[in-house]
């Protein structure tokens, strides 16, 4: 019941993170934008979690898992309330940033409620388990998002949120322990405020400057400086943690290699798969033309694609172990990636539907093993920590995901003189974000032969035949 509890949460994230990018394109053009402005919703929504995911755990040890649970639930429902009555892009976007306070709360600490209570031989099954649920979200998101916005109006998604935010607040409220920690670190105030304010500036930066040649010479100068101050503020927490007893982002957890490889192997990855939600709806519907409810209808196929892998992942990473799945499978996912670049208004949607699928579950795939292989040399005093930490480099890496497929979309418009996006646009960005998942390989060769065997069950060939 726990991780019912833990699954609607996520559930009510991955609904409306899947509708929204189905509505992008009839947002736009409803707000009066242009199609590619929109990425700020998506990076006021990654850069709330980036902030206030690092004292998610502080606040869970102090407060308690069921106070904060319960509150990131009530804060995230009501948020969507206010992206229902948006007015115009801002106030979507306001909208969007309360969306990740509360997300932000809301996901880490069901997690560590979670891999507090389960013993490590247990972990893979519970992690490919518990995102089962919050699979139907991704599936039905598409088709239900693109329906309401075809034929009633695209604030009908996130009214979605309304009754599943309730009964998962009343769930939370009756379920949930009210866990604490034996002893409560005090709050690094100072890292709160470098981290904060430097991943602000340099997600926002990166964002604005990826508007390309279409940007203002001065936007361009501002989101420099916006850049160079948040590198700055970045590096001054660098000094500040070594000097911290309790920083806000643990640094030395980067010691443990199956933590450090998996870290950074993973932001590459995923910075590739967070410009999908962006890319794939906006081909589909501004390139090829289709209507919302179209595209929804195709681009569920890739996470019915992930709910079959969740069947599977833990005998493949038995007999495989960590290194060779997450090596190959980087590999065959960045190639389904950079398929998706062959993609015409005449491509049959039979075609589409299989390579979206099979996308999705060796995407999945992929994501499991990250995550888990991530917690495997981890222990539970600094699950928190480690939690943290992941959390940040999830969000910051998905929101340089939607800023570089932005990017790629401005520069290739920018270079023929247009103004308007076509179908040729998005093809050459789906082959550079297949480059760059295809780089991800270079951190996960470098996985020991026996990473995360504690979890996965592995036995390597040396080990398997005794001498």
């Amino acid at each position: 019941m726990l991780t019912l509890v833990v699954a609607s949460a996520l559930f009510m994230e991955s609904l409306v993170s899947t509708v929204i990018a189905t509505s992008l394109a009839a947002m736009a053009a409803d707000l009066g934008v242009d199609p590619i402005s929109l990425k700020l919703a998506f990076t006021a929504y990654y850069v709330a979690m980036a902030i206030f995911i690092p004292i998610s755990g502080w606040c869970a040890d102090r407060f308690g898992a069921r106070t904060v649970f319960a509150s990131a639930i009530g804060v995230f429902t009501l948020a969507s309330v206010g992206c229902a009555l948006a007015w115009d892009m801002h106030s979507l976007i306001f909208g969007r940033f309360c969306q990740g306070l509360g997300g932000a709360m809301m996901l880490p600490v069901g997690r560590l409620v979670l891999l507090r209570a389960i013993p490590k031989r247990e972990m893979v099954s519970a992690m490919a388990w518990l995102s089962i649920p919050t699979l139907f979200a991704p599936i039905m998101g598409p088709p239900v998002g693109g329906f309401i916005t075809t034929y009633y109006h695209w604030r009908g998604i996130f009214w979605l949120n309304v009754p599943v935010g309730v009964v998962g607040l009343a769930m939370a409220l009756w379920l949930v322990p009210q866990v604490k920690a034996l002893v409560r670190r005090p709050l690094d105030w100072t890292g709160f405020a470098l981290t904060g304010l430097g991943l602000s500036l340099a997600v926002f930066g990166f964002t604005l400057l990826g508007s390309g040649a279409s940007t203002a010479m001065s936007l361009r100068w501002l989101a420099l400086a916006m850049m160079a101050s948040g590198a700055v503020l970045l590096a001054a927490y660098l000094w500040h943690a070594r000097r911290s007893a309790h920083p806000i982002i643990d640094l030395t957890l980067l010691h443990i290699a199956s933590f450090r490889l998996s870290l950074w192997g993973g932001l590459l990855f995923r910075v590739a798969v967070g410009a999908v939600p962006f890319l794939l709806p906006l081909m589909l519907q501004v390139g090829f033309g289709m209507s919302a409810f179209e595209s929804g209808s195709l681009t569920f196929a890739s996470a019915a694609g992930a709910l079959t892998m969740k069947i599977v992942a833990s005998p493949i990473l038995r007999r495989w172990g960590f290194r060779r799945v997450l090596s190959v499978n980087a590999v065959v996912s960045s190639g389904l990636l950079a398929a998706s670049a062959a993609f015409t208004a005449l491509t049959p949607h039979a075609l589409i539907i299989v390579v979206l699928l099979a996308a999705g579950f060796f995407r999945s795939l992929q994501f499991t093993s990250l995550n888990t292989l991530g917690y495997a040399d981890i222990d539970s005093a600094r699950m928190s920590q480690a939690t943290s930490f992941v959390g940040v480099v999830q969000q910051l890496s998905l929101s340089g995901g939607v800023a570089v497929a932005a990017m790629l979309l401005d520069l290739s418009r920018s270079l023929e003189g247009r103004v308007n996006l076509v179908a040729g646009d998005f093809g050459q960005a789906f082959i550079a974000i297949g480059l760059i998942a295809l780089a991800s390989t270079l951190f996960m060769r470098r996985l020991a032969p026996d990473a995360g065997a504690e979890v996965s069950g592995h036995r390597p060939p040396e080990e398997a035949e005794p001498g």
